[in-house]
């Protein structure tokens, strides 16, 4: 039977929010716990960091093949192109690159009817989430990201910085990566309140995304048109950024234009995604619960 919600919120009589400070706590718990749920599948864990890994190295090596042919392409040297293949393969899973984490379960809830009960909770549907997916993330880039880091590290020269200010810059970027990540996906679950089973939008999500985020290649060897557009897409805030500060690529105010790149965006996508969803929620139609 449909259930229905009143515009702008769930419906009346419903708990009032929590509290500030009560809330920080909650969300704290809220990533704490998707840490430890992540860190109880440990074979799916060890088996995607050898995946990660094995593919790695054959992408290593044809960057390898790539660059002794073409010296210099992209502005990177040979060192830098196999080293941002091996950081991108370590944020693959962290930044959900090809989706995934919160969009399961909230589409599995959307099956089951369970999405009504959510929208009771005395706690913001979207923090609630966001909560959940920084806690994956943080478990996927120590789980999933130290080990193919370490395994190319021992058999290619890589371009490692050594100042801790680029370190802590790389991660901040890593940390706005996630949050765009996590806007991306938002509007794409979004769609399910419309069309209960948002598998198709999805797919087309994870070409884009894989496309445009320099996954597969560093956006810099796009031609053309597409390689001025790329730049200043979303996607871009996923790999590209915060392997290019890695690299110090991005330095002084080109770190702080990157880092406020993917910091407009993330704020964009937040926002955007609150919007839509209080229009989802106008009326809200369950199936099968």
């Amino acid at each position: 039977m449909p259930v229905s919600a009143k515009p702008g919120g769930p419906p009346r009589g419903r708990p009032p929010r929590t509290a500030p400070a009560g809330a920080a706590r909650l969300y704290l718990a809220v990533a704490a716990g998707s840490f430890r749920r992540y860190s109880t599948y440990r074979a799916a864990t060890l088996a995607g960091a050898f995946t990660n890994t094995v593919f790695g190295f054959i992408l290593a090596y044809s960057f390898l093949a790539l660059w002794q042919a073409r010296p210099g392409l992209g502005g990177y040297d040979t060192a830098q192109a196999v080293t941002y293949i091996w950081v991108s393969q370590a944020l693959l899973v962290t930044v959900a690159v090809w989706g995934g984490g919160f969009q399961d379960d909230v589409q599995e809830r959307f099956r089951t009817g369970d999405i009504a009960v959510d929208l009771y909770r005395p706690v913001d549907f979207q923090g609630w989430w966001l909560a959940g997916d920084l806690g994956r993330a943080g478990f996927h880039l120590v789980a999933r990201g130290a080990a193919p880091m370490i395994a190319g590290a021992l058999v290619f020269d890589l371009r490692v910085p050594h100042d801790p200010l680029v370190w802590a810059g790389f991660l901040l970027s890593v940390l706005l990566a996630v949050l765009v990540s996590f806007g991306l996906r938002y509007l794409v679950v979004l769609t399910g309140f419309w069309l209960h089973d948002s598998d198709g939008v999805r797919s087309v999500m994870l070409v884009v995304s894989m496309f445009f985020s320099g996954m597969l290649l560093p956006i810099g060897l796009f031609p053309g048109l597409l390689g001025e557009i790329a730049p200043l897409l979303p996607w871009a805030s996923l790999v590209q950024v915060p392997t290019d500060v890695f690299l110090e690529r991005s330095t002084g105010a080109g770190l702080l234009g990157a880092l406020g790149f993917q910091a407009a965006w993330a704020v964009v996508l937040l926002a955007l995604g609150r919007i839509v969803q209080l229009l989802a929620t106008r009326r809200v139609v369950v199936q099968g619960g």
